[in-house]
C-alpha cells in the first residue's frame, strides 16, 4: 500500500508541468474568447488598457508571492530535499519541518523555527546532508618546532583512525603546511561514513584523540607568543 501511494504521488508530481501548461492555455483561451464577445457590443480598446494597468499594479504587487510559488512548485518537483532531512540553504543549516508552495520552514541546528521564502532557497546552493554518505573532517593543528615531523604525522593518524565512522578510501592527507616563529601548523582530513558518526561529534572525538596520544608523548601544544613592549 505504501509504496503504491508513494508511486502516485511521484506520477502526480512529473504530471504537474503539464498540467499548469494545460491551464495556461486554458486561461488564455478563456482571456481571447472574452474580448471577442465584448467586442460586438463595446469597444473594448479603452477597457483593456485601464485592464492592462491594473493588472501590471496587481502584478508588481505580487510579483514576490508568485516567484515564491513558482520557487515552491519547483521545489516539489524536483525534490532536493525532503521533510525530515538535514539541509543548508540560504545561509541557514537545520531540520526540514514543512515544505509549502510559498515557504518552507526548518528548525536550525540552535533550535529556531526559521520559515524561508523558496525563491530565497532555489536561488541559493542548496547542501543536503542527509543524502551525503562520507563527509570530510577538517583539523588544524599547531605544534611545537621541536618535534619529530615524521612521529607527529603517524600519531596523529593512528589518533584519527580510532574516530567511529572513519573509512579509509579516501585516505586520510595529513600535511604540515605553515611554519612561523613558534610553531609548525599541520593539516589534517579524514573522512567519515555518515551513517554510522555526525561531523561534529567525529571532530570532538578525533580532537580529543589527538589530545590524548600528545600527552602520552609529551608534546605540548605551544600557546601564542606575544611581545609587550613597555615605555621606561
Amino acid at each position: 500500500m505504501q509504496d503504491y501511494l508513494s508511486q502516485f504521488i511521484a506520477n502526480f508530481m512529473r504530471g504537474i508541468p503539464n498540467l499548469l501548461t494545460a491551464l495556461a492555455i486554458f486561461i488564455v483561451s478563456l482571456y481571447l474568447g472574452a474580448i471577442t464577445a465584448m467586442q460586438r457590443f463595446f469597444d473594448v480598446t479603452a477597457f483593456l488598457a485601464g485592464l492592462g494597468i491594473i493588472g501590471f499594479t496587481i502584478g508588481f504587487a505580487l510579483q514576490d508571492v508568485m516567484k515564491n510559488l513558482a520557487a515552491g512548485i519547483l521545489l516539489l518537483v524536483q525534490q532536493p530535499f525532503h521533510v525530515g532531512e538535514v539541509i543548508g540553504a540560504a545561509g541557514f543549516d537545520g531540520t526540514v519541518q514543512q515544505i509549502d508552495l510559498r515557504s518552507t520552514e526548518m528548525e536550525t541546528t540552535d533550535g529556531r523555527i526559521v520559515s524561508l521564502p523558496n525563491a530565497n532557497i532555489l536561488s541559493n546552493p542548496i547542501i543536503n546532508y542527509t543524502r551525503a554518505r562520507r563527509l570530510r573532517i577538517d583539523l588544524n593543528l599547531s605544534l611545537p618546532l621541536t618535534i619529530d615531523p615524521n612521529t607527529t604525522r603517524q600519531l596523529v593518524l593512528e589518533a584519527v583512525q580510532g574516530v567511529v565512522g572513519f573509512v579509509s578510501e579516501p585516505a586520510p592527507v595529513i600535511v604540515f603546511n605553515n611554519l612561523t616563529s613558534s610553531a609548525m601548523e599541520l593539516m589534517a582530513n579524514f573522512w567519515i561514513d555518515a551513517t554510522k558518526n555526525k561531523a561534529a561529534n567525529a571532530k570532538d572525538s578525533a580532537l580529543l584523540s589527538v589530545i590524548s596520544v600528545f600527552g602520552k608523548q609529551g608534546i605540548e601544544i605551544p600557546h601564542p607568543v606575544q611581545a609587550v613592549y613597555s615605555r621606561s
